[in-house]
């Protein structure tokens, strides 16, 4: 049967696709360096699959800095998305949690800016009906941790500003983030290595001698992982151990664990008692579960993972999904 709806979520990083058939794929494209070739960027994605009836979009690549501004950004998405579709028509997901057609998101841009949040929150909140629940969210570059109260999204901001000021957005992620973000003046104040290089030393991430999406673009291996962490202690191999570079990629985790303990801590606090459900999505899973580890008050806490429940690749783009299944829905 061929998908009635197709989800996109479009990053600065990557592309997620998902039908609402199940099917999904995550796929890294740097769309700072290439705007131009975005729309050939989703063909390929898509080039295996049966064309949809319809699209259902959502973004946030639209905060990259080849764009003058989120407005222009989320402009020249929709000319992609628009040039991918033809005539198939195209559902663009808002931040009033409604779609909304493809003109009339031209017409009205800043509602669609970084989104995705809010479709995954969505269709999470029908997994939990009733009572108080949160929805944590951990991808390769940002962690979304969203209340959710009777089914209903419930967050204190829309706006990736709001939610920054209200840590309900948290600049963190298992793969992207610079490990000088994490280690302050305790390292150097350069991009020598990433959490990806954290997780490969961990042994949680597999290594992938074909991906040089890395800091200093060889392989995402663990040799490599850990000549890049030990440049962050202006280091290499020969004058640091594997012992000390893996207590190193330890003491990250830890700082990265304790960031988002803290946002967990102030998002819970808003609900109107402990949460009964906790729901967990994103590529970075793994991490949510250290975050919540040993946490009284998520004892006895319902846990729904979207990685048991839908599959690895349906969790990691689990936005894409979310819109794919609100879209197919909807009235």
């Amino acid at each position: 049967m061929p998908p009635r709806v197709m989800g996109l979520d479009i990053g600065g990083a990557n592309l997620k696709a998902a039908d609402d058939q199940g099917r999904a794929e995550v796929r890294p494209f740097e769309l700072w360096k290439d705007p131009g070739g975005l729309t050939d960027a989703l063909a390929q994605l898509l080039r295996d699959w049966p064309r949809p009836d319809r699209f259902a979009v959502t973004m946030t690549g639209e905060l990259c800095d080849c764009f003058e501004t989120k407005r222009e950004g989320v402009t020249a998405i929709l000319d992609a998305v628009a040039q991918l579709s033809k005539s198939i028509p195209v559902r663009v997901w808002t931040t009033a949690g409604r779609f909304v057609s493809l003109p009339d998101a031209r017409q009205n841009a800043m509602p669609c800016a970084a989104a995705n949040w809010l479709g995954v929150a969505t269709f999470a909140g029908r997994m939990v009906p009733a009572g108080p629940a949160l929805l944590i969210d951990i991808g390769s570059t940002t962690s979304d941790i969203i209340p959710l109260l009777d089914g209903r999204p419930m967050p204190r901001g829309h706006s990736d500003p709001e939610r920054l000021r209200s840590g309900e957005l948290v600049y963190t992620g298992i793969r992207r983030t610079p490990v000088c973000a994490l280690l302050g003046g305790a390292g150097a104040a350069e991009c020598f290595a990433t959490t990806q290089d954290v997780y490969l030393v961990m042994g949680v991430l597999p290594e992938d001698a074909t991906d040089r999406n890395t800091a200093d673009r060889r392989p995402a291996t663990r040799h490599c992982a850990e000549a890049r962490l030990a440049r962050m202690l202006c280091a290499d191999t020969e004058t640091m151990s594997s012992v000390e570079i893996a207590k190193l990629a330890n003491a990250v985790c830890l700082r990265q664990v304790h960031l988002l303990r803290s946002a967990i801590e102030l998002v819970t606090k808003r609900l109107p008692g402990p949460p009964e459900t906790l729901v967990l999505s994103g590529s970075g899973e793994f991490l949510t579960r250290l975050v919540l580890d040993e946490r009284t008050v998520f004892r006895g806490c319902r846990v729904v993972s979207l990685t048991e429940r839908l599959g690895t690749n349906v969790s990691s783009a689990a936005c894409a999904y979310a819109v794919a299944i609100l879209a197919a829905q909807e009235a």
